[in-house]
């Protein structure tokens, strides 16, 4: 017999965190978040999402023994401004059992109806800097630490369940010895040339913080067309720059702005951190910092995270010069392998801007739906 319970306190959170530890103990490819951070996202005291959002977590037991867990999340920015009438879940790990994973999709649908929303989407997070989509190819190479991973068999408990495919996304690498400048180098020249703009050089992180704030608003504008965007407000911002950008290299982080100091374009790129992740298990202490700190100034392995143009300079060539700084720092840092988060499959621009070093997909992932009218 499956029983749910929800998650009332810090004994509690910390079970349903720790639930994948066990679930995936033995698999090689599956890269454990680190445990204290998970917690500060689902304390209303640490994460400012929940000024405008709700989430209420779930373990289902078996025998007495957790067997899986969920997060049933309301995103009220996305109801009440953007008028999409979603239910979201997320953080959906299960034993190889339909009777728990549909008592949990069965729990989060009744919260969906009780406030009368249209649909249930997941897995997905509260924002679109959260992770995204239970995987359908790639089982066998490790997650990157801005991803979930999960078991083959997911798949099949979304579709068994009643829900159909809503969004579709890949991960793709390429080796950095594809990149050839002279696809970019004469180009950035010249785009700089036309529109007045420069790439700023900046190697502190105290450096790129008077600027984090100009990327979060163009991030907003430069990904608001694209569906399911929820904008980061004033104090997210803040949250997000405690939360990711000490653990960045400065010189990971481009910006190109105009001749007004406007910016006008940016990317993130990331360190691989998962094998450091695995290696701390979860651990900050006593020796996890020792692995994030070896991996941020060793990876050979980088992760494109964010790229962002305005949308007065898109299809303007801005990626070109974006590109050639991150050519000039990887060329430096003796980068071996490249790596992107998951993307719209179809987002055509996106892949547009990365043909010319050859990508190869080697994960996909999808979101699932179910109509609760």
């Amino acid at each position: 017999m499956i029983t749910l319970k929800e998650v009332k306190n810090k004994k509690e959170l910390k079970a349903f965190v720790k639930f994948p530890f066990k679930l995936y103990k033995d698999s090689e490819f599956w890269v454990p978040p680190i445990i204290s951070q998970e917690i500060k996202t689902f304390s209303k005291k640490e994460n400012p999402v929940f000024d405008d959002a709700e989430a209420q977590l779930f373990l289902a037991y078996k025998n007495g023994v957790i067997v899986g867990r969920i997060a049933a999340i309301v995103n009220w920015l996305e109801i009440k401004e953007q008028k999409i009438k979603k239910m979201r879940f997320g953080w959906f790990d299960f034993i190889d059992d339909q009777d728990v994973s549909k008592a949990l999709l069965n729990e989060v649908e009744k919260i969906g109806k009780a406030y009368n929303l249209e649909y249930i989407e997941g897995p997905v997070g509260f924002s679109n800097l959260d992770k995204v989509g239970v995987m359908t190819e790639g089982f066998d190479s490790i997650a990157p630490m801005v991803t979930w991973y999960n078991y083959a068999y997911y798949a099949k408990h979304y579709r068994d369940a009643g829900y159909v495919v809503e969004k579709s996304y890949s991960e793709s690498k390429f080796p950095f010895e594809n990149v050839k400048p002279e696809f970019f180098k004469k180009a950035q020249e010249l785009i700089k040339r036309r529109y007045q703009l420069k790439a700023l050089k900046l190697t502190t992180t105290e450096e790129v913080m008077p600027y984090a704030d100009k990327m979060f608003d163009l991030f907003n504008e430069s990904y608001a067309s694209l569906s399911s965007f929820v904008a980061i407000n004033e104090v997210q911002k803040a949250y997000f720059k405690k939360k990711f950008i000490s653990f960045i290299n400065p010189e990971y982080i481009k910006f190109v702005v105009d001749k007004d100091d406007k910016m006008i374009g940016f990317a993130i790129v990331m360190p691989a951190f998962a094998k450091a992740l695995q290696k701390m298990n979860g651990k900050l202490f006593p020796f996890g910092f020792r692995h994030i700190l070896n991996a941020k100034k060793n990876s050979k392995d980088v992760i494109f995270y964010l790229i962002g143009i305005h949308p007065d300079y898109q299809n303007k060539g801005v990626h070109a010069v974006i590109f050639n700084e991150y050519y000039e720092t990887f060329k430096a840092k003796g980068i071996e392998t490249c790596y992107r988060t998951p993307e719209l499959e179809d987002n055509e621009a996106i892949h547009k801007i990365w043909k010319h070093f050859s990508p190869e997909v080697y994960k996909r992932r999808k979101t699932f739906r179910k109509n609760l009218a």
